[in-house]
Formats: structure tokens, sequence, C-alpha cells
């Protein structure tokens, strides 16, 4: 895979779209947006409005296209996206 490469976080087949991603571009397998929240470096369901970044407006819809000039593509695949999931979890489930 290239520097830019990753899955789509929709169908999260290996994707590697252009840069930067513009608001119109699509998953080349099923179609779904790819400058939404979903795909962003900053998505975290963890945190407030579900996003790292503090000064970011609220957007609903997380898997639409958006307008947020803070998006940054997520340059990880879900299996990674999985392991530090289960290993957040298994931190939190020893944490004294």
């Amino acid at each position: 895979m290239s520097d830019n490469s990753s899955q789509c976080a929709v169908c999260k087949k290996s994707i590697a779209p252009a840069m930067p991603v513009g608001r119109r571009d699509e998953c080349e397998h099923c179609g779904a947006d790819l400058h939404a929240c979903v795909n962003c470096q900053f998505y975290d369901t963890g945190s407030y409005n579900e996003c790292k970044e503090s000064s970011a407006s609220v957007v609903r819809e997380k898997e639409r296209s958006n307008f947020c000039d803070y998006f940054v593509w997520q340059n990880k695949t879900y299996a990674e996206d999985q392991a530090s999931s289960q290993l957040a979890a298994a931190e939190a489930l020893f944490k004294k």
C-alpha cells in the first residue's frame, strides 16, 4: 500500500484516494463519501462530538460528506483500528 492508502470506513475495502480528499470524492468500491468524519484522523467515538479536534463544528451525519476544514485523511486499516480498540479496552480493564 502507498502512503495515503487505507480502508474505507464503510465497506472496509482497501483504497488509495487522491490527496487531498475532496468533498465529492467517493469510495471506488461502495460509493460512500470519503470526506466524512468516519474517515478522518480526528474521528473518535470516545470524544465529545466524536471528534478529537475541539474547534470543529458539530457534524450530525458522520458517514456523509461535510465541509469540515479540519478533515485529515486517516491512514489506517480496519485491522489496526480494531487492534487499538482491543488494546485500549484491555488497558482500561487492568487499570487500578
